[in-house]
């Protein structure tokens, strides 16, 4: 009999069934998938979906997910019909800011491992011959990109997931998820209950409905797309047949929202162009009797003409073949949008068992059910998964106004060109700190993360900026990497590096670990040691237990059995409530709402504090990585020493009853030794050249501690801890690749990050985190690089289209000895 998990797949699309596929094919063979549609055409988006598989992100992850479900479609056939048609993929461009994107797109193909180039307008003409060469710049074209078909897919992966042993049932509509002490134990359904006990709700845009039944919000809005088929158009007669259906590569017109499939000797037009067109799931369309076919299918929603109009003229400029053609049918298809865009991978935080698979296109269909059965199988993935994670929305994305607005934005910029830095226009002002209103009157200049409103730089420090001395003035800058930026940032780390500097560190997590298991827990999930006395205040990591890095975080001991942890976001606070005993000897809160945080950093951070506090904050008063209770001008504070920019200095906690009067009290008295507000902009550019890593952009799951040299967090003398045995034999000399730190050679070029890096003329690996360092008066940057890459070496970072010099560089690259934040 066998011994694997019983496990009921709630959804038989794409991505249950390749879920159903990768679950078999690992050993699990007690697989049951349900669908309240017929099978194989259930009527959800995958029946109506057009196939488009275009590789190339800005996130790693993404790309990886679609490079596999390429790898694994293209080996599928239904009795000899194909499964993905490799045609190619071809993105144009009709406007210079879009062909520089196209160059950006390419840049992370190289760093991903997908081919593709930039080709000019004679070379997209030659391409796709429909298109009207006068109309075009230049074209990104990617080979390897194609067309699935997504229904017939279904029917090869069902059929081999149940020749080994999954059973798929049809017209079988959920009813409920049963469950017994916070598990899982069986789905309900209209013809009975499935024993199960694992779930993983893959029900596309019902997967709200679903994660209802056990409590659990799934942040996702279903919306409507539109989708229309011409008829015959001449120029594609007797190019294709109903077996290979499209031989032109898939075409892209983002400037117009547009996208464009062959079928057979009829053109496909999908467009994004249109207003957004949210659908209530009572809004679906049913058939009688419950069946479905390609023109009536719950997923597929009138077509709405008028909507559909701007897109047909512009199509018919870039494709002249159309001005003779007209639209024969069309439909609004109904897809699936999150907050930022991301699919939604995880387990309910209540009920054990209960998983979701949500938000996933056909694009990333196999690669998310992969990630998904390494998950439960191996209980890690091996593409790190932190922008998929259900829980990395705080509270307020997960409301259904949130989620409403942001989808309906996601939707409209879904082929923008977006800036790495570009924040929402809304919603905003949703989460401020105390001293809000005080930055509004400096002049501060938000960015915004997870619903918190960041200053990025202060319009009242404008003025500096003239008197810098001539090795601190900041250098021009490109369009690009100018944008979100201000030479103002340049006089707020010189600020901080010769006087002192303010800086709002509210809106990141703060959680309270308390109770008589707390130190144990800690001491369990954490690399470094934990049982230290009261004051301490220690920076470890979390790891995996294939000792990849969960994250990194600051661990201050307020009391035998209380602790404040710095934490990384949400996911942190997911994983500590998770991991805590089920004895309740251990209480986790957030509290980052209640109190609030200002890091006063610079060599005259002593002189600020020290005349406003009876308590001792000299050296010998409080050291470096310790922590303290004291009283600043009357406020009651906690004082951690530590500093994230490299100098003296403390971050500095309260209340937030006592923020905006915390801030008052330190800015008057700072003035007369010229104490600024400081921003994001200058804290990132003083962080890095410090050396500091950024969890989730510098180093995650998928990197092991020596890689990114931060092997010193982790304790030789500890044991016990997850991770540990991963761990045995791997030392910063035995690695393969490492985090390298490189200098721009020409002094002025600012990259953002994910551009790709070449070694000897080779891809060799990318960018992850990059600021221009006022401090050394040159541009730096992070990359993952061979660990042959030593100090000295040249590299060639690709910006858009050209290629930038830089050297590997010997880190920190500001204060190694560390005199200036130990004094």
């Amino acid at each position: 009999m066998s011994t694997t998990p019983r496990v009921v797949i709630i959804g038989a699309g794409i991505v249950g069934a390749n879920l159903a596929d990768e679950l078999t094919g690992r050993g699990w063979d007690r697989v049951t998938v349900v669908d309240q549609g017929p099978l194989p055409l259930t009527g959800g988006s995958t029946s109506h979906a057009p196939g488009l598989v275009y590789q190339t992100a800005g996130s790693k992850t993404m790309s990886g997910f679609a490079t596999y479900t390429v790898a694994k479609l293209k080996s599928l056939d239904v009795d000899g019909a194909w499964c993905f048609n490799q045609v190619g993929g071809l993105e144009i461009a009709t406007t210079p800011e879009r062909l520089a994107e196209l160059h950006r797109r390419q840049g992370w193909a190289t760093s991903w491992g997908i081919p593709g180039e930039v080709v000019d307008p004679e070379e997209c003409a030659r391409l796709h011959p429909l298109l009207d060469r006068d109309e075009v710049l230049g074209g990104f074209h990617t080979p390897t990109d194609g067309l699935a078909k997504a229904s017939r897919a279904v029917v090869a992966l069902a059929r081999r997931a149940e020749s080994r042993g999954a059973e798929f049932r049809g017209s079988t509509r959920v009813t409920g998820i049963s469950q017994q002490g916070g598990r899982v134990t069986g789905v309900q359904t209209d013809q009975g209950e499935i024993p199960a006990d694992i779930v993983v709700s893959c029900a596309g845009f019902w997967g709200q409905a679903i994660g209802d039944m056990v409590g659990m919000r799934v942040p996702l809005l279903p919306l409507a797309h539109q989708y229309a088929h011409t008829g015959q158009i001449a120029e594609l007669v007797g190019r294709n047949d109903e077996q290979v259906e499209a031989r032109l590569p898939i075409l892209r017109h983002q400037d117009h929202d547009l996208y464009y499939r062959e079928h057979n000797d009829h053109l496909g037009i999908g467009t994004y162009a249109h207003r957004p067109m949210p659908v209530r799931l009572s809004e679906l369309p049913e058939t009688e009797d419950g069946s479905t076919t390609e023109a009536a299918m719950p997923s597929v929603m009138p077509f709405t003409e008028e909507d559909f109009t701007p897109s047909w003229e512009q199509s018919k400029r870039l494709l002249p073949a159309l001005r003779s053609a007209k639209v024969e049918t069309g439909f609004n298809g109904i897809m699936s949008f999150t907050p930022d865009g991301g699919p939604l991978i995880g387990e309910s935080p209540e009920v054990a068992g209960f998983w979701i698979a949500e938000a996933v296109w056909v694009t990333h269909s196999s690669g998310v059910a992969r990630a998904v059965a390494q998950l439960l199988v191996d209980g890690r993935s091996e593409l790190e998964l932190h922008g998929c994670d259900v829980h990395r929305f705080d509270e307020i994305e997960t409301t259904e106004d949130y989620v409403t607005e942001t989808g309906k934005q996601n939707f409209v910029e879904v082929y923008d060109v977006l800036h790495p830095l570009q924040p929402k226009l809304s919603p905003r002002d949703l989460r401020v700190s105390p001293f809000h209103a005080r930055q509004k009157e400096l002049g501060a200049f938000f960015l915004t993360a997870h619903g918190w409103e960041r200053p990025h730089w202060y319009e009242a420090n404008a003025h500096l900026v003239k008197d810098l001395p001539p090795e601190w003035q900041p250098r021009p800058r490109d369009a690009w990497s100018a944008m979100y930026h201000s030479p103002i940032a340049a006089a707020e780390a010189y600020k901080t590096r010769n006087a002192v500097a303010m800086y709002d560190m509210t809106p990141l997590k703060r959680l309270e670990i308390s109770g008589p298991g707390a130190l144990a827990l800690l001491d369990r999930l954490t690399t470094g040691k934990m049982d230290k006395s009261v004051g301490s205040v220690t920076y470890t990591l979390m790891l995996d237990e294939a000792g990849g890095v969960r994250s990194d975080i600051t661990v201050a001991r307020l009391g035998e059995q209380l602790f404040q942890v710095g934490a990384n976001g949400n996911l942190d606070l997911d994983h500590f409530r998770r991991e805590a005993p089920a004895d309740h000897s251990v209480q986790i809160r957030d509290i980052t709402g209640g109190t609030c945080c200002i890091g006063v950093w610079g060599p005259r951070a002593r002189d600020l504090v020290q005349p406003l506090s009876h308590d001792d904050f000299s050296h010998e008063g409080l050291k470096f990585f310790r922590c303290k209770s004291a009283h600043i001008a009357g406020i009651p504070v906690t004082a951690m020493r530590v500093s994230y920019v490299g100098e003296l200095g403390w971050e500095i906690y309260t209340s937030a009853e006592y923020g905006q009067r915390l801030w008052d009290v330190l800015f008057e008295a700072g003035r007369e030794l010229g104490v600024v507000a400081a921003g994001r902009a200058a804290f990132n550019s003083l962080r890095l050249e410090k050396g500091y890593r950024a969890w989730g952009t510098d180093m995650t799951t998928e990197h092991n501690p020596y890689e990114a040299e931060v092997g010193f967090a982790v304790r030789k003398q500890k044991e016990d801890f997850v991770g540990h045995d991963a761990l045995a034999g791997i030392d910063a000399e035995s690695v393969s690749r490492r985090l390298a730190c490189l200098t721009i050679d020409d002094g002025r070029s600012v990259v953002l990050g994910s551009e790709p890096v070449f070694l000897d003329g080779e891809p060799a690996g990318y960018v992850t985190s990059a600021a221009f360092a006022h401090t050394i008066g040159t541009p730096i940057a992070y990359a993952w690089l061979p660990a042959s890459a030593t100090v000295g070496t040249r590299v060639e970072i690709q910006y858009f289209d050209r290629k930038v010099r830089a050297t590997v560089a010997a880190e920190p690259l500001v204060d190694p000895d560390m005199h200036r934040i130990r004094r």
